[in-house]
């Protein structure tokens, strides 16, 4: 075949994951992982008896951070050596235990917050005030009586965390058929050479100048969705349905409202954005319209939206990207593009290359005490540099926050987490089209890997959103939610996306909604959105504004969640209450559309 991807022993050292920094071995991961097992059985001595002192009550919470970051680290490892071949059997089973390992984790401490909250605020604030060790959890406790009128009896909270494991399976399934299990025909070029259909080999496939080859590619991919639509459906029903369940058994009003509670974000930030994109519609209408143009193609068709809009397209391997978006994040100073650079280039933070059964997508993870790895497929393309910087803008995050915060407030949410690495890739990108001003190709190679960029997080994620309420929605009513309403659901939404310009093709069309397995994180995917909004936000501060808007962002990256997530992005320079942002960065995508149009408009 044409295109071939190499088995995993094939690839590189260089390019392969630094797993034996995690755990040198098996033994090693079997060890921690028993270890881990037995402290866990034994939290339960704790229960009523934290109440005797303010230091025994930092002792068990400082044991729960510990115990977390343990359990993560076991997780970390089981589930990075499963993405990079998910027919590793071995790295599949340690998955399933950590996972396990992590539901038992939740369940022994299950009684520890129904047991704070009775204790009262009053008497937890006055132990906080009269000892500095357990002042560092001022906003934990603070957030916790925030949530009180959610928080269930110790049994029900005790269920809720043992269920956990078995609620989680839809999104394993999901990931296991997708990625594992369904197989695609070949796609054959225009001169009928046959090419590898592969959930690593797409992006590629997708971005070739052979339009046979993608459109081919394109139905391959689809209908292999197609083939296994229903399992899918009704893997994703019950995931719906599971968020309903612990919708009404805490006490909320609605899913969405439940997802965004711990948060504390309004559900009017989600309805503010799904309006202004549905306000700016016209924008990507004008898109298919250039973008028609631009190819020479009488119809545009969902298989042309990643067509290269130029012959002499940059070739980039990762080792001239790392150079890339060192260059773009330089107005953040030395010592962060040092950390980025040795991240990439000495410790091996990134798992490179795609290999045979790696699993889609690319993502970072990682924890305190280990390094925020990266898992990618590089098609030594700008578009490659450009998923590589958007993940590193996650590592560089999870690592700032690491090195300043305690471990609880070691992570941040969902909402700021796509602004990091949208940030990335707005700034590498504003580098470069200064950098290659003066040459045509490579400003629409840019243009190309921008508007990928923002079809994914500004039109597609939006799209989902909208689908995602919907469907909350009807499972809250008690609808039917099977594959064909799934399928006419996401069809109607791109019809009003595409405008009539981008010419649909029914359920291959419909089947979208399979292909992101983000809609089993509830509501995760509006946050693409408003993360894309608050990046260029912030990035057009610090190109204009220098030392004091890079400080600010720098702030941002180490604040972790020590404080709430839109009170963190307000302190670096936006406020993402108000619509300004997500208004500018419609204004930023009207800015790529105005320059396609000059590059490409007739002499």
């Amino acid at each position: 075949m044409a295109t071939t991807l190499p088995e995993r022993h094939e690839i590189a050292t260089q390019y392969r994951w630094n797993q034996e920094s995690v755990f040198r071995d098996a033994a090693a991961w079997e060890s921690a992982f028993q270890d881990l097992l037995s402290q866990v059985e034994e939290v339960h001595l704790y229960q009523g008896k934290w109440q005797e002192n303010a230091d025994t009550l930092c002792q068990l919470l400082q044991l729960r951070d510990e115990l977390h970051s343990g359990c993560r680290k076991i997780l970390i490892y089981a589930n990075f050596s499963a993405a990079v071949d998910s027919h590793d059997e071995t790295a599949r089973a340690q998955l399933s235990r950590a996972q396990s390992l992590y539901a038992k984790l939740r369940a022994a401490f299950a009684f520890l917050e129904p047991e704070l909250l009775a204790w009262g605020e009053a008497a937890i604030q006055r132990w906080v005030e009269a000892s500095p060790s357990l002042q560092v959890y001022a906003h934990y406790f603070h957030d916790l009586f925030r949530k009180k009128e959610h928080v269930r009896s110790q049994e029900v909270e005790q269920l809720m965390g043992m269920i956990s494991e078995p609620f989680s399976t839809a999104a394993q399934t999901a990931s296991i058929l997708t990625n594992a299990d369904l197989t695609f025909l070949p796609a054959k070029d225009e001169h009928d050479g046959p090419h590898e259909v592969a959930n690593s080999t797409m992006p590629g496939l997708m971005s070739s100048e052979d339009r046979q080859l993608r459109r081919n590619a394109w139905r391959s991919y689809a209908d292999g969705f197609l083939r296994v639509q229903n399992t899918l459906a009704n893997n994703l029903a019950f995931a719906i349905k599971r968020d309903v369940f612990f919708t009404q058994a805490r006490g909320f009003e609605s899913s969405l409202q439940a997802a965004l509670f711990p948060a504390h974000i309004p559900t009017q930030v989600f309805h503010e954005l799904i309006r202004i994109f549905r306000k700016n519609i016209p924008t990507w209408h004008r898109y298919w319209r250039a973008l028609r143009k631009a190819l020479g193609v009488k119809q545009l068709c969902p298989y042309d939206i990643w067509a290269p809009l130029t012959q002499h397209d940059p070739a980039v391997n990762y080792e001239q990207a790392v150079e890339y978006i060192s260059e773009g994040m330089a107005p953040l100073g030395e010592e962060y593009v040092n950390i980025l650079r040795r991240g990439c280039l000495e410790e091996r933070w990134v798992d490179v290359y795609p290999n045979r059964n790696k699993r889609a997508g690319a993502f970072s993870s990682g924890g305190p005490g280990i390094y925020p790895f990266i898992m990618m497929s590089h098609d030594d393309k700008l578009g490659g540099m450009s998923t590589l910087a958007h993940e590193l803008g996650h590592s560089m995050h999870s690592y700032l926050t690491w090195q300043h915060q305690p471990a609880i407030y070691g992570s941040y949410s969902m909402f700021v987490a796509e602004t990091a690495s949208n940030f990335n890739q707005a700034m590498t990108r504003a580098h470069l089209f200064e950098r290659f001003a003066d040459d045509a190709d490579f400003q629409l190679a840019l243009i190309s890997e921008a508007m990928s960029n923002f079809h994914r997080y500004f039109f597609i994620m939006p799209t989902l959103a909208r689908f995602e309420l919907e469907m909350h929605e009807r499972a809250e009513r008690g609808a039917s939610l099977t594959a064909r309403d799934m399928n006419s659901l996401i069809s109607d939404l791109l019809h009003e996306g595409y405008g009539g310009e981008v010419e649909m093709e029914g359920d291959r069309s419909g089947i979208t909604w399979a292909q992101f397995g983000h809609l089993y994180a509830n509501f995760y995917v509006f946050q693409y959105a408003t993360g894309i909004s608050a990046a260029h936000e912030l990035a057009d501060q610090v190109l204009r504004g220098g030392a004091s808007a890079a400080e600010a962002y720098l702030n941002f990256l180490k604040a972790g969640a020590s404080r709430y997530p839109l009170d963190v992005l307000r302190d670096a320079g936006v406020d993402m209450r108000t619509p300004e942002a997500v208004e500018t960065t419609f204004s930023v995508l009207q800015d790529l559309v105005e320059r396609l149009e000059n590059l490409t408009q007739d002499d």
